[in-house]
C-alpha cells in the first residue's frame, strides 16, 4: 500500500477492525504512583500485556492480513531486535505463512527464544539493527520473498496506529501521549490517528541518550548514519533505514522530544515494577523516564504513557534491581 497521509486515520480505524480477534485490546490503567511523581494525571497503556508481550503484534498482524495470497505463498522475511520478530513469528504461525527472522547479534536471549518458540527460524546477523534490516531486505529480494520491515512499511505503521484507536476510546480527553521511539512506527501510527480525532493532543517522543538517531535526524533535517551505544532500551536502539516513511511522519507529527539517561530509565523501570507489580522492558522505561524528565511541562494534564513491551531478559532485570 502506498502512503496516503489523508487516508491514514481512516485506514488505521479499518485496521483496528481487521486485526480484532488476532490481538488483545490492552488496558489503560491509572497510575497513582507516576501521577504523584509527575504532577500529571497519568494513565498507562499496557502493551506489555499484549500477546507476544509487545505492541509489535499489531503491525505484524495487519501487514500479513493485508498481503495477497500470492505474497503469502512466497513467504516472509523479517528483521528485528526481538519484539517485531516474535510478533511476525506469532502472526505467521496463526495465519499459516512460512518465513524466517534475522536478528542482530546483541539481541536479548528472551526475545530470541520467543521467536524460536513460535516455530520460526531465527538467524543472527549484524551488530546494529540497520545492518540486520539491510541484510534481511536483500535476502528477501534474492529469494523472491516478502520483506516485513519493523517500521518502514505503511501497513505496519497503520497496524501500530490501532493502539491510538484504543487510547482515543479509553481516554477521549487525553492531553499528551509519551512514546518510546526507535524507527518511529508506533509513534507515527498513534500520532496519525490521535491528531485526526483530537487535534490538540501533544505527541512526545522519548529516546535514550545512547541512541537518539530519530531525534538528531529530525533536528538535522535528514536521516543520519549514526551509531548507537549500549542501552537498556535495546528495542529502540539502532539506525534508521534511508528513505524510511516514518521520518517525515515523525517530523510532522511529533510535538516534543525528550532524551533520557540510562540511570533515569533504570529508575523509572524500578518504580513501575514496585508500584504496578508487572514486568516492562527498557524501551517502556524510556517513555516513563521521558514523562518524569518533562513533568513540569505536563503538570495537571491527562497524560498517557505507552508501556510498549514486557520482554526483558533475566540478566537485564537483575542489573536494574
Amino acid at each position: 500500500m502506498a502512503l496516503n497521509r489523508a487516508r491514514l486515520p481512516a485506514d488505521i480505524a479499518l485496521a483496528a477492525n481487521r486485526i480484532r480477534g488476532h490481538v488483545r485490546e490492552t488496558p489503560l490503567d491509572y497510575s497513582p504512583y507516576f501521577s504523584e511523581l509527575s504532577g500529571a494525571s497519568v494513565w498507562l497503556k499496557l502493551e506489555n500485556l499484549q500477546l507476544t508481550g509487545s505492541f509489535k503484534l499489531r503491525g505484524a498482524t495487519n501487514k500479513l492480513l493485508a498481503m495477497s495470497a500470492e505474497q503469502k505463498e512466497k513467504g516472509c522475511v523479517a528483521a528485528s531486535s526481538g519484539n517485531h520478530g516474535a510478533a511476525v513469528a506469532h502472526a505467521m504461525r496463526e495465519l499459516g505463512v512460512h518465513g524466517l527472522v534475522f536478528v542482530p547479534e546483541k539481541t536479548s536471549s528472551t526475545k530470541l527464544a520467543a521467536i524460536r518458540r513460535a516455530g520460526v527460524e531465527a538467524r543472527l546477523f549484524g551488530k546494529d539493527g540497520l545492518d540486520t534490516e539491510t541484510h534481511a531486505r536483500a535476502y528477501a529480494e534474492e529469494h523472491g520473498m516478502e520483506y516485513l520491515s519493523p517500521y518502514n512499511d505503511i501497513d505496519v505503521v497503520i497496524g501500530q496506529g490501532t493502539c491510538g484507536v484504543e487510547i482515543s476510546r479509553q481516554l477521549p480527553d487525553v492531553d499528551a501521549v509519551f512514546v518510546a521511539v526507535g524507527g518511529g512506527g508506533l509513534i507515527s501510527g498513534i500520532a496519525a490517528f490521535l491528531k485526526a480525532v483530537h487535534p490538540a493532543v501533544k505527541i512526545v517522543s522519548c529516546q535514550p541518550a545512547a541512541s537518539v538517531v530519530m531525534t538528531d535526524s529530525i533536528r538535522a533535517g535528514h536521516i543520519l548514519d549514526q551509531s548507537s551505544e549500549p542501552t537498556l532500551s535495546d528495542g529502540t536502539a539502532g539506525g534508521i533505514e534511508e528513505g524510511a516513511i516514518t521520518f517525515d511522519l515523525c517530523r510532522d507529527l511529533i510535538d516534543d522530544f525528550v532524551v533520557v539517561s540510562e540511570d533515569e530509565i533504570a529508575e523509572a523501570m524500578r518504580g513501575f515494577i514496585d508500584a504496578h507489580h508487572m514486568l516492562l522492558e527498557g524501551s517502556a522505561g524510556v517513555a516513563l523516564a521521558g514523562l518524569l524528565a518533562a513533568s513540569e511541562r505536563y503538570a495537571d494534564q491527562k497524560v498517557v504513557v505507552v508501556i510498549c513491551g514486557a520482554n526483558i531478559s533475566r540478566e537485564t532485570l537483575k542489573s536494574i534491581l
